[in-house]
């Protein structure tokens, strides 16, 4: 970097157009543009300085002629990611020097005048997308890493998200109401972050998972219609699609049924994938929890994949096939043609790594069964040049669903060959967009750390009202009034029709182990609520970041986030989380024991 370089004041310069606007009818417009110098190229006697903002690049020209003297001798200092303002003439680029990969590439600024607002260090790796930088360095210089072109796309992406769901929801008579951060420590779902109270030592507030109790408040408030953009907090163990504080688009009704809630999502999502240029239409499929695991085994299922089929009535006296009471599962992955040796060998060995026996070999099993095998392929429309599988279940599985264990596996064994095969049939393709509704989860699940039950979703869902009656003497059969959307495989969001009467918010809690006294203690001031006057009400959250993923191609949530947290939980870019002073603990009422 050149020493000592004069510095400019921007005083009442005003820039008069972006880098990305000019166009042919700019020509001969005397024009002002400010940015960061992104290229430049040194010809002697004309220096070359492509000139970027968040709009994009223009190009600027600087003579060395007399009456341009004085600003070609300042570009002469310009470096990489100087802050500059130029003021001069748009000109029609000759035809062999138009850029065609530049929307402005047809004109150039011939360079009157310029102004150095700050100069830069070296840039810790270059601004160009197409150069593989070192994740950790791109969150340490994160300030850098977003004036990335990629990064600026996906965060104004984001932005024209959020500002098309606003208009969306504001159209239907939502009201965009905030919801606390500093609440109460919930008993259920993931760890909470505590924050602890200075006036009331050795209490704590908690960081909210969600708004989910408030906005069920602001129904029993009388608001009828609630949405928040919300960022909500859990401590729990981070993956590419998770993080510590994330964003999500909470909604909340009165007096829904499932499909009021399906009829505000669906319109949503379709201007959400047209604001970053792709088609949707509604509606979306929708097919309940058991459909779900029957044919794709997961509650998430990707579409794009065709559906699995259970097989095991036609082996019924084989117990080479399948575990009497247990599904025989056929996979058909479409347009893969003949499998080599080694890729059957990977497919089963990811069948057995999951508890699985898997039958890889079809010519062979045609062989051996060509009447069964015939009806197999008959109810799966497996084609010749399909992969076709089957897959049964290894020894006994444990749990107390065992027919969702072999169907889990079977449905982790589908998107594995899926995805081994894309290469040969673009199956996966990403923007390939596949929505679907899952409904009617069960009410609960069973937790084997803490031996018993607990809710799927949350505790405050309804039950359906055929299955009111079991929630204390069969949990394992209620079935809830939930709901996910669904997109290529991903979980982009969730939500029910809540419980809106106290005695039965009591037996669910009942349900859960929680004694009359406990549930006084955690949640009184909602059980109170709801003997005044609570409405029927539903609603959901969708994951605003996951959303931005998808759309923008993206494979990590911490390139859609501005400023994320890395796959460890911690801030590079502010080395966070720190220590801090004794006086900030002891005010706090708050000692530290370290691990030895």
């Amino acid at each position: 970097m050149p020493e000592q370089v004069p510095l400019d004041f921007l005083g009442d310069l005003r820039r008069t157009h972006t880098c990305g606007q000019l166009r042919l009818a700019d020509t001969g417009q005397r024009v002002i543009l400010m940015g960061w110098v992104h290229r430049r190229r040194d010809l002697g006697g004309v220096i070359f300085i492509h000139l970027r903002d968040r709009e994009g690049v223009s190009q600027l020209v600087f003579h060395a002629d007399d009456a341009f003297a004085e600003a070609h001798d300042k570009a002469d200092l310009l470096r990489s990611e100087y802050v500059i303002a130029v003021e001069g003439l748009v000109k029609v680029r000759t035809p062999e020097t138009i850029n065609p990969n530049l929307p402005t590439g047809e004109v150039e600024v011939v360079a009157e005048k310029v102004w150095i607002l700050n100069e830069s260090r070296t840039p810790p790796f270059p601004m160009e997308d197409n150069v593989d930088v070192n994740e950790d360095a791109r969150l340490k210089y994160r300030y850098m890493d977003l004036r990335r072109p990629r990064m600026q796309k996906n965060i104004i992406l984001r932005a024209k998200i959020s500002l098309a769901i606003r208009e969306v929801l504001d159209a239907q008579g939502f009201l965009e109401i905030e919801t606390p951060f500093l609440t109460k420590s919930t008993p259920e779902g993931a760890r909470d972050f505590l924050v602890p109270s200075r006036m009331y030592p050795g209490d704590f507030y908690a960081l909210p998972q969600s708004p989910q109790i408030f906005k069920q408040l602001l129904m029993i408030s009388g608001f009828d219609k609630y949405f928040q953009i919300v960022r909500c907090f859990r401590d729990e163990d981070l993956r590419a699609d998770r993080q510590y504080e994330f964003t999500q688009i909470d909604r909340e009704m009165s007096f829904p049924q499932q499909e009021t809630i399906f009829s505000v999502i669906e319109p949503l999502l379709e201007r959400v994938c047209a604001v970053a240029g792709f088609t949707v239409t509604a509606p979306f499929p929708r097919m309940t929890y058991k459909q779900a695991m029957r044919s794709y085994g997961t509650d998430k299922p990707d579409l794009r994949i065709p559906p699995f089929h259970c097989v095991e009535d036609l082996f019924p006296e084989d117990p080479n096939f399948a575990t009497p009471g247990l599904p025989l599962v056929a996979i058909v992955i479409p347009n893969t043609g003949a499998p080599t040796r080694k890729e059957r060998d990977d497919l089963k060995a990811f069948g057995q790594e999951r508890g699985l026996r898997v039958f890889d070999d079809a010519k062979r099993l045609e062989r051996d069964a060509p009447e069964v095998m015939a009806q197999v392929r008959a109810r799966t429309g497996a084609g010749e040049n399909d992969l076709l599988f089957l897959c049964g279940w290894l020894g006994e599985p444990k749990g107390h669903r065992p027919e969702e264990t072999v169907l889990l596996a079977a449905g982790q064994l589908r998107l594995f060959a899926a995805q081994k095969f894309n290469d040969r049939n673009n199956l996966l393709n990403p923007t390939d967009f596949r929505f679907a509704w899952v409904v009617d989860f069960p009410m609960f699940e069973w937790n084997d750390e803490a031996e018993r039950w607990v809710a799927a979703h949350h505790p405050f869902t309804s039950v359906h009202d055929e299955d009111i009656d079991k929630l204390t003497t069969d949990p394992a059969r209620c079935r809830a009034k939930s709901y996910d959307i669904v997109l290529n495989g991903t979980e982009l969001g969730s939500g029910s029709i809540r419980i809106h009467r106290r005695d039965i918010q009591s037996a669910v809690f009942q349900s859960l182990g929680l004694s009359t006294e406990e549930a006084e203690e955690k949640f009184g001031f909602l059980l109170e609520a709801l003997e005044y006057g609570a409405p029927p009400h539903g609603g959901i959250a969708l994951g605003l970041d996951r959303i931005v993923m998808i759309l923008a191609g993206e494979k990590s949530l911490r390139d859609v986030i501005p400023f994320p947290k890395t796959a460890k939980g911690t801030d590079l870019m502010c080395d966070a989380p720190s220590s801090v002073p004794d006086k900030n603990l002891r005010e706090l009422n708050i000692q530290v024991r370290r691990k030895q």
